[in-house]
């Protein structure tokens, strides 16, 4: 046990000896997401759709236990057997403080977090603490839990200062430990104006290092961590941090342009993504991390015959883009770890609680495409593409794109906000009654259906990481 910092490039050990960590994010545990857990909407919608269908009391019990659940010795003892030796550690700032009660620390808030801190470290796994959700919504999307297209968070200053704040208490209570890996202060922030989110970044920087002048820090670009084109000169101010992108190819996705075979066309493609996403860094020889990367699998209840060759081509954009990362020695962290069978390297079972009580519901939910994440829009597209072609025709060309494009292109747009979000909004009561009439025990139950021993694993996607991080030592 060493802690970790940065030196030029590289992450090193008190010894001065590179260390490339590899691993994965736990993410939809505490920062819960609709694709991962197979609701609709944000995790806030949820939770006071359940309270309300069943009362504080069951409601409270259903999301402790899943949070007990989602993470045990037996999924770090799985973990460490892949040879894989870091997690990030996504999380919801409303574990840590209410938005009626700004800037009161509720220390319940680090049960889990703890928890599966001392798991980690118990079996020898670094930990990077991720701030997934920060008050108002860093970024546009679902997984920052506001429940909007507007990323609040960079016009309100109060909610700067309150993760400033909270970052500072995160900092205090961590200090000294050397199992963290380090901070990640912003996950995926969309700053429209390009310069608000590299302020923000200097007054976390001497926040945190106030309190805690050892940890590393992790700061992902802007737009998604995929754009540093505007931190010019910034990093000349912070010592011991490193840069995250996040490097998804489209080919992982079903909504790819073409099925990926790995001709020499498509790797020069995805090469040319990730040298891009880390040019700035490049070009000042600074440390990269790739915080999130990955494909997603076909299902067989809904891909059917087409499962296996669909998971095959994703496998290769998974090999193929851990081919360049380990020429460049990169860390990285795979998303996700666990989920209900779309991209978790291991999954909940079809024949638990959960996703039997679930089923019909998941199913209407794939059909519809109400999460934004991977969506299949087959069923639907009819539906939504007279909206497209509206705007198309009534709104000129020079007004079309507004950012987040060019990661959202125009028709994105328009199903994020009356798919993904209005539609969604429609189905969070609906998932909310699924829990009525149930007693504490079934309650239990459905929680206990992401335990370990009730996953399944994906074999190929495991082997795949396994052998790779024993290639790079």
């Amino acid at each position: 046990m060493s802690l970790l910092k940065v030196s030029g490039t590289k992450i090193v050990d008190e010894q001065g000896n590179e260390v490339v960590l590899r691993g994965a994010g736990l993410g939809g545990w505490m920062n819960m997401e609709n694709f991962i857990s197979g609701y609709p909407g944000c995790e806030h919608q949820i939770r006071e759709a359940l309270a309300e269908a069943i009362g504080n009391e069951k409601s409270e019990f259903f999301f402790d236990k899943f949070l007990e659940y989602f993470f045990t010795d037996a999924d770090a003892l799985f973990f460490k057997s892949l040879g894989l030796n870091c997690i990030r550690l996504p999380f919801n700032y409303r574990h840590f403080e209410d938005d009626m009660n700004p800037r009161v620390l509720k220390e319940s808030g680090f049960k889990h977090l703890d928890r599966v801190i001392n798991i980690c470290a118990a079996h020898g796994i670094y930990t990077i603490l991720d701030l997934h959700t920060a008050p108002g919504g860093q970024n546009t999307d679902w997984h920052a839990d506001h429940g909007s297209h507007i990323a609040n968070f960079w016009n309100h200053k109060d909610f700067l200062d309150r993760s400033v704040w909270l970052w500072e208490q995160l900092a205090a209570h961590y200090k000294g430990n050397k199992w963290i890996a380090g901070y990640n202060p912003l996950n995926e922030p969309t700053d429209p104006k390009h310069t608000r989110v590299v302020a923000f970044y200097d007054r976390v920087h001497k926040a945190i290092r106030a309190i805690d002048p050892d940890h590393a820090i992790f700061f992902d670009g802007n737009t998604f961590a995929s754009d540093f084109s505007h931190f010019g000169d910034a990093h000349k101010a912070w010592e011991n941090t490193a840069y995250s992108i996040h490097d998804y190819s489209s080919y992982g996705f079903p909504a790819a342009s073409e099925t990926y075979t790995s001709t020499d066309e498509q790797r020069r493609r995805l090469r040319r993504s990730y040298e891009k996403k880390r040019e700035w860094m490049d070009e000042r020889k600074l440390c990269v991390w790739n915080g999130e990367w990955g494909p997603v699998y076909a299902r067989k209840q809904y891909e059917g015959e087409a499962t296996e060759s669909i998971n095959e081509s994703r496998y290769k954009v998974l090999q193929d883009q851990l081919a360049i990362y380990n020429e460049d020695r990169l860390s990285w962290s795979i998303w996700t770890y666990k989920d209900i069978g779309f991209q978790g390297m291991v999954y909940v079972s079809t024949e638990t609680p959960y996703m039997t009580l679930f089923k019909d519901f998941l199913a209407k939910k794939h059909r519809l495409a109400i999460d934004a994440w991977g969506a299949d829009d087959v069923a639907v597209k009819h539906v939504y593409q007279p909206l497209v072609d509206h705007v198309l025709q009534e709104i000129p060309e020079q007004y079309q794109n507004i950012y987040p494009h060019p990661v959202w292109k125009l028709d994105n747009r328009v199903t994020r906000l009356s798919r993904n979000i209005l539609i969604s909004e429609f189905m969070i009561k609906e998932w909310a009654d699924h829990f009525k009439g149930k007693s504490l025990e079934e309650i239990d139950a459905i929680a206990a259906s992401f335990k370990f021993d009730a996953c399944l694993k994906r074999d190929g996607l495991n082997k795949i990481m396994s052998d790779n991080a024993k290639l790079v030592q």
